[in-house]
C-alpha cells in the first residue's frame, strides 16, 4: 500500500482511516500527536518508537523536562496527527 510522507498529506486523518492503531503509531513516528486511551484520558507528544506491543512517547513535563512513557495498544482508543496551524 502506497502511504504519502507526512509532509505531502492533505489530510493526514483522513488518509489514516483505515489504518490500525498500532500501523497509525509506526506511519507516526517522529511526529506531534494526540493519544486518546481507552480510560477517557487523553495524551500529547512525539511518538518515540513502537516496541513490544506499547507505543513509546516523549511527553513534556514541566519547566525544561520530558520524559518517555509508554503506552500497551490494548490501552488505545486512537492516535491523531497535531493538524497544521492556519
Amino acid at each position: 500500500m502506497f502511504m504519502q510522507s507526512p509532509g505531502q498529506m492533505q489530510n493526514p486523518g483522513q488518509a489514516q482511516i483505515n489504518m490500525s492503531v498500532q500501523q497509525k503509531a509506526m506511519y507516526l513516528t517522529g511526529r506531534l500527536v494526540g493519544i486518546s486511551l481507552r480510560n477517557g484520558q487523553g495524551v500529547s507528544g512525539v511518538i518515540c518508537g513502537v516496541q513490544g506491543g506499547e507505543v513509546y512517547v516523549m511527553q513534556y513535563l514541566y519547566a525544561s523536562q520530558f520524559a518517555t512513557f509508554h503506552y500497551p495498544f490494548n490501552q488505545i482508543n486512537d492516535i491523531m496527527p497535531y493538524p497544521a496551524c492556519q
